[in-house]
């Protein structure tokens, strides 16, 4: 298997050029000022997530384009991503790297097979107006989901062959046998991408040629408290029902066991019962005698000898 170098420059700001704002990252701890830890220590939580988005939702959703090719599911992921991380904000606030943090979840969402039966995402989206970024993206969107995000990871956004590793749950050496196939597929296609620093080059022209926007701050967390609260109450409702109907069980059930009746069956052999055939004259003098004595008295309990 051929050796993928790790690009150092591309982190720390060498000397391969300004980073295209397209895939712009944290800056390393050597860029912040000294007072920086005490500056975030005096934020609300809503601030630092304020300014948590503010810097990564634009580079996030150019990000999303390239792996989905549509601009609103790019939009969604990056939204979904950081209301995610407003419900675990104590999670991520301790988390040593947020904004990997969100750009996990905004991949994960966007990468997700279920949006293939959304009707909205059904339809196309008109293509890039350049013809070279249409045949990058249709190269892109052609590649398997996991190897597509390790390309978009390593030489789109510039993380390193064990940070990419970590990102997308691989081990170093899948990971790194993606990217080759990935780039091996891309140069099939447009051999005047061959060179990683100019498909790097290209992929930050291609995701800055979407004119994509995130929506505001507020508006983010604002969604994710309605649908935390719209959650809240259909768990409540639900455990409201559950125990209603809990309740109406338990005084309707039978207390105790009842056998169930067997069903009929005709038995055959049996003879017909005999119906009583006419009277005797005797028969009939006794019957007219007996009516027209009195229903009492010791007639009717002591015999007459005859």
């Amino acid at each position: 298997m051929a050796m993928v170098t790790v690009r150092p420059e591309r982190r720390g700001g060498g000397t391969a050029g300004p980073e295209p704002s397209a895939f712009v990252q944290a800056p390393p701890p050597s860029a912040l000022p000294s007072d920086a830890p005490d500056a975030a220590a005096d934020l609300t939580p809503a601030q630092a997530f304020d300014a948590l988005y503010s810097f990564c939702a634009p580079a996030l959703v150019r990000q999303a384009y390239l792996l989905t090719g549509r601009r609103d599911l790019a939009r969604e992921s990056v939204e979904r991503a950081f209301q995610l991380a407003w419900d675990r904000w104590p999670e991520v606030a301790r988390d040593p790297d947020p904004a990997g943090w969100v750009r996990a979840a905004a991949y994960e969402w966007a990468l997700s097979p279920w949006h293939r039966f959304l009707r909205r995402h059904r339809q196309p989206e008109p293509p890039p107006p350049d013809e070279d970024d249409r045949a990058l993206l249709d190269v892109l969107l052609h590649l398997p989901p996991p190897y597509r995000r390790t390309l978009v990871l390593y030489d789109g956004v510039g993380l390193g062959l064990p940070e990419t590793a970590a990102e997308t749950e691989a081990t170093t050496r899948a990971t790194a046998g993606r990217l080759l196939h990935a780039r091996e597929t891309v140069a099939a296609r447009l051999p005047d991408l061959s060179d990683p620093r100019e498909l790097h080059q290209r992929l930050a022209e291609l995701a800055s040629t979407g004119r994509l926007r995130s929506a505001a701050p507020p508006a983010v967390r604002g969604g994710s408290e309605r649908r935390a609260r719209f959650w809240t109450r259909a768990a409540i409702a639900f455990t409201v029902a559950l125990i209603g109907a809990t309740t109406l069980t338990l005084r309707t059930a039978p207390t105790r066991y009842e056998p169930p009746v067997p069903p009929g069956e005709t038995v055959q052999g049996v003879p017909p019962p005999v119906a009583p055939g006419p009277l005797s004259e005797e028969e009939r003098e006794l019957r007219a005698r007996l009516r027209e004595e009195f229903p009492g008295g010791p007639e009717r309990l002591t015999p007459q000898a005859r």
